[in-house]
């Protein structure tokens, strides 16, 4: 057996003896073993992590089925798009700590939206989207038709043609997840670019608000959802970030469980990687086993906070999990070997 068939999870295994290290390593080995048993993992996915290109990672691990499920936000999915079609458009400000606001002024005067260390071009990702969507929203809105958010841009995506890629087709997870036809729930939708956009057509009545199935409506469906996920084994969480992609979606068990009072499996996972630190009243830092209290997990599921960066941390770990798929004998081997 050869460990240059498995490099991260050799460096991981080696390396990560302590602290978020520590964190990290356990909760990969332990997202690795409820995979192997058969069980499935839910994503919930905070922040603008598309812009940051976590689709390198995040697309072969859906293709590679280690990923089942997924909570985005709008901007998530929208911007998951805009890597694919404007990629050559973007412009990255890898000093952007030391940026004024008069340079702020002029990206905005060029027609882009700064995140961080990277711009969206405005008029190849937004405008040229638009073109596309807005036209399935006025049939929708003819015919009566609704769909939840992300079907829209499910659609959009397998529209668009190869020829008019620029970014790596292999590197974007809503292409992934659309062909793969993954269950996706994007609550708050309306807190997004094209939010924006789709409330700027209902304004003016080129649109009808009604196209667009509810959160409420997603919450609904995704009780039939997950109990299907948790069959078997169960479905883990696996959550980046905080805010309402986490929050919306890990409320589904109680919520069966109180509200329809139907039997329903607890979480069988959960892992957070968050540089939100533990707080007072802040949903986002709350250590998991507060989670107990809510009837989300249990004392018996496994839990990990891994406090440190997200664009860094779970590239690592999808790695070393696509290592583990790919090499499943040879990665029980030397996680043997390391005492794992």
């Amino acid at each position: 057996m050869s460990d240059t068939q498995l490099p991260v999870l050799d460096f991981v295994l080696t390396n990560y003896k302590n602290f978020n290290a520590r964190a990290t390593r356990d909760a990969l080995l332990s997202y690795w073993r409820h995979i192997s048993a058969g069980g499935r993992m839910f994503w919930a996915v905070a922040g603008a992590m598309s812009s940051a290109q976590l689709g390198i990672t995040l697309a072969p691990a859906i293709r590679a089925g280690l990923i089942h499920g997924l909570s985005v936000t709008g901007a998530n999915l929208e911007e998951s798009l805009f890597r694919l079609v404007a990629h050559h458009g973007y412009k990255d400000f890898p000093n952007y700590r030391y940026l004024t606001k008069s340079d702020d002024t002029k990206i905005l005067a060029d027609r882009m939206r700064r995140v961080t260390d990277t711009s969206i071009p405005e008029d190849e990702a937004f405008r040229a989207v638009e073109k596309i969507i807005v036209p399935m929203w006025q049939r929708a809105t003819a015919s009566g038709e609704r769909r939840f958010w992300h079907e829209y841009f499910y659609e959009v995506i397998q529209a668009i043609e190869p020829a008019a890629y620029e970014g790596d087709p292999e590197a974007c997870w809503l292409l992934a997840a659309a062909r793969a036809r993954l269950p996706i729930v994007v609550p708050g939708y309306e807190d997004s670019t094209f939010g924006n956009i789709f409330a700027s057509y209902v304004k003016t009545g080129e649109c009808d608000a009604r196209i667009v199935k509810s959160g409420i409506e997603y919450m609904a469906d995704f009780y039939g959802r997950y109990q299907e996920l948790s069959a078997g084994e169960g479905i883990g969480f696996f959550q980046i970030g905080g805010g309402i992609a986490g929050d919306f979606p890990i409320c589904v068990v109680p919520s069966i469980k109180y509200d329809l009072s139907q039997p329903v499996k607890p979480w069988a996972y959960f892992c957070q990687i968050s540089d939100s630190t533990t707080s007072y009243g802040s949903y986002s830092g709350a250590t998991p086993n507060e989670k107990i209290t809510w009837d989300k997990l249990t004392e018996t599921t496994p839990m990990f906070v891994i406090e440190s960066d997200a664009t860094i941390v779970a590239p690592l770990v999808l790695r070393a999990l696509l290592e583990c798929k790919r090499h499943p004998a040879e990665a029980e081997a030397l996680i043997a070997r390391h005492g794992g």
